[in-house]
This record gives structure tokens, sequence and C-alpha cells, in this order.
């Protein structure tokens, strides 16, 4: 499925006559806990494509994810994510991303989205 996602985003963006910037280097850590108590992290090292599509501008990146889950073994899968964000007014901007990260079930494969409004005064 991810590979689907994966595709039909390059092919949006590709589609659009985009402009399309170099390649950059994202490395991000997400980390939980419940209350004092640690639970997980994952770290995401993505390569990207980012760039413009008329006024809205883009990126697309994946890459490993080294997932450390507290009292087990660090594994290490597949993710990646997708995004794009619109101007609506010189106040008001949209956005959204899709992301998925691989697991070694297929039942568990993670897929997830990301709705927002940026507002500036």
């Amino acid at each position: 499925m991810f590979k689907s996602v994966f595709a039909a985003s390059a092919a949006l963006f590709a589609s659009a006559g985009a402009a399309l910037a170099g390649p950059y280097v994202n490395v991000e850590t997400n980390a939980g806990w419940v209350g004092d108590d640690y639970t997980a992290a994952t770290t995401d090292l993505h390569v990207g494509f980012e760039g413009e599509a008329g006024a809205a501008s883009y990126y697309i990146q994946a890459g490993p994810a080294i997932v450390a889950v507290d009292g087990e073994e660090t594994d290490t899968q597949f993710s990646g994510k997708a995004g794009v964000g619109v101007p609506v007014t010189d106040a008001l901007g949209v956005y959204g991303e899709l992301s998925f990260l691989t697991a070694e079930d297929d039942d568990d494969f993670g897929v997830g989205g990301k709705l927002g409004a940026k507002f500036n005064f």
C-alpha cells in the first residue's frame, strides 16, 4: 500500500508542472511518554525533495526509520511522508500530509494523515 501512496504523490506533483528544488536530508525523532514513563521513539533518516507547483509548495521524503520501543530490541523499518501547503489568503494557509511506516507484520502497517491551517497575524 505504501508504494501506491508514494507513487500517487510523486505522480501528482510531477504532473502539475512543478518546480523541483534539490534533494535534502531530514533527520527527525518522535518520542512518546505516558506520564513520566518513556514508551518509544522513532527516528526517521529521510532523503527528500521539495518544490512548488503554482502557488502550492510540496515535499516528498522517505528512508529508514529506527524504532526503539522501551524494553524491546531496536528495529529498523522504512518510512516516508508527502505533504502539500496552499496559501488561501496572505494571512491563511492550509496544509496536509500523508505518512507511512512499515512493520514486520503486514497487518501492522501504519498510515497517518495530518490536516491543518496556519493563521499569520
